[in-house]
């Protein structure tokens, strides 16, 4: 089936007019604000995807876990996804979270998955409206997952990467990669992995927007090369602005490490450094 909108950033524009088009029932619209509940303002019709509950594994003890397959394939079922499906992933503070459903998402072996660029403020910037009434609940989806391995990855098979020349990006602000800035949650060691670059999340977006794709791929080329790319941040979350930039610039060997420093630094862990 062909895809709705372009992938993986639309404009409000383009989604505002497929939403009123004749296939608009086959948009799924997901707000990922972290921190918001149903009634928070939203895009009409949108359904929360909350990754502080259940969108995350909370059995592993690490947040943002990704689910089983599923686990999650049910629960993307209970959002009303379909195999024909094309599903739009918005928040309030972009670009925070959005990337991360994307990105699980395509992990999944979804394809039609797009990004509001500028989320919900451009939404509005544009003329549409937010709504506080609570989404009913949809009708249940019958989407099937297909997972990619290799998208997802975990500690060990971040240490194999440190050790043969895959380059581990790490999304933290700079303080927090240099180890001069605590980090936000309790019993992390401060510092990164030896061997690892730092290129923030919030250095790839512009006043509420993702740099142009010349600016991304300069910013990934001048940080990781030609080198597969493995990315990381906090608890792998921000780290799937890094693979959102790097499939902008054109990449297609990239990862996301799922536990991420939260599981990295944990005291007893492995090897840390700081600069």
């Amino acid at each position: 089936m062909t895809s709705l909108l372009p992938t993986p950033l639309v404009t409000a524009d383009d989604l505002a007019d497929a939403l009123a088009g004749p296939d608009g029932r086959r948009i799924v619209v997901l707000d990922v604000s972290m921190g918001a509940s149903p009634a928070d303002p939203h895009i009409p019709g949108a359904l929360r995807f909350d990754l502080d509950g259940p969108m995350s594994d909370q059995t592993t003890g690490l947040p943002h876990s990704m689910p089983a397959d599923d686990v999650f394939q049910d629960a993307l079922r209970g959002l009303g996804i379909t195999a024909g499906s094309h599903v739009v992933v918005t928040e309030t503070d972009y670009l925070f979270a959005a990337a991360r459903p994307w990105w699980m998402l395509r992990a999944m072996g979804i394809d039609d998955v797009s990004i509001l660029d500028g989320g919900n403020p451009a939404w509005v910037a544009a003329g549409n409206p937010l709504v506080t009434e609570v989404t009913p609940p949809p009708e249940p989806g019958d989407v099937v997952v297909d997972p990619r391995p290799g998208l997802l990855v975990d500690e060990e098979h971040v240490e194999r990467s440190l050790a043969t020349g895959d380059t581990v990006v790490d999304a933290r602000s700079r303080a927090r990669f240099a180890g001069t800035a605590p980090e936000p949650r309790p019993g992390l060691r401060a510092g990164h992995m030896p061997g690892a670059v730092n290129l923030p999340y919030t250095e790839l977006q512009r006043d509420g927007r993702l740099l142009p794709v010349a600016d991304l791929t300069a910013a990934v080329d001048r940080t990781v090369g030609d080198a597969p790319i493995v990315a990381s941040c906090g608890s792998g979350v921000t780290a799937c602005v890094v693979a959102l930039a790097a499939v902008m610039a054109g990449r297609d060997d990239v990862a996301v490490y799922d536990g991420s420093w939260s599981e990295w630094g944990r005291k007893g862990g492995p090897a840390v450094v700081t600069e």
